[in-house]
């Protein structure tokens, strides 16, 4: 990798990061993230170039809409430092300079599809598919085997991971006659079976559950609590709310990534 191209995949990184929300903020309501251009989302006025300098720009304003007062919300601005810590971990974890960037572009859309499953419980037919491309990508180049075995290790990984789901998704709705999964789950694991291979694969899979139930632990306690403090009004959406298990499993790879490049798992 070299010096100049390391220094291009930090500083793209931070806008990167805001392109990542506004993916995640328009993809799951089918809004243009091209040609729309950005704006608050309390007055609606159009952002300025100033208003759009990652990282510096909501620092400068304190989190506020220049022309409004009203609150940015600060998922924004963790994305900016959250795609900057991924594009560093690419680059620190060393490689020729395809796996430095399918791995940053790998990290930046599991950080896509976490932060869209928080905010809508949908896992958009892009980013699952952009995973999936990458997930095969990352297992050829980092494969010490030839091309042919390792893609052929790479789509049997896909295949019991989307099949695996597949087969839950559809033998919970015939017990219990509801969704228990998404669809999206099940497209997701196609590319993370493609990243983690059939190996690994068990293991994404019980960390992501490990994760899942500590959040779902957080919420139940969280509940109680405004159980004890009388307000019942938002007790009740949040006993009802669903599980983001797209969010769990984006974590849960990337966590695989990480011990991957830390050499305490195996490529």
């Amino acid at each position: 990798m070299t010096e100049g191209l390391t220094l291009f995949v930090i500083l793209l990184a931070p806008a990167m990061g805001s392109f990542l929300a506004l993916l995640a903020e328009r993809l799951p309501q089918q809004e243009d993230v091209i040609a729309k251009p950005s704006a608050c989302c309390s007055c609606g006025t159009d952002l300025q170039a100033r208003d759009l300098v990652p990282l510096v720009s909501y620092l400068l304003l304190h989190g506020r809409c220049r022309h409004c007062g009203a609150v940015i919300p600060a998922r924004l601005f963790y994305m900016e430092i959250l795609a900057l810590g991924a594009a560093v971990l690419a680059c620190a974890a060393g490689g020729g300079p395809a796996v430095v960037l399918l791995s940053c572009l790998f990290l930046w859309l599991l950080l896509a599809l976490a932060l869209t499953d928080l905010l809508w419980l949908r896992l958009p037919d892009l980013l699952t598919a952009g995973v999936f491309a990458l997930g095969l990508g990352l297992a050829v180049v980092t494969s010490p085997a030839p091309v042919p075995e390792a893609l052929g290790f790479a789509l049997l990984g896909a295949g019991l991971g989307a099949g695996s789901f597949l087969a839950l998704r559809t033998g919970y709705r015939a017990l219990r006659g509801r969704e228990g999964l998404g669809l999206g789950d099940v497209k997701l694991m196609a590319g993370l079976g493609a990243f983690a291979g059939p190996l690994d694969l068990p293991l994404l899979v019980l960390m992501a559950a490990l994760m899942a139930l500590l959040g779902g632990l957080g919420l139940s306690l969280h509940t109680r609590g405004l159980s004890a403090a009388g307000d019942q009004e938002r007790q009740g959406p949040l006993a009802l709310m669903p599980l983001p298990f797209g969010t769990a499993l984006a974590a849960a790879a990337a966590l695989i990534w990480v011990l991957r490049a830390a050499h305490l798992l195996p490529f």
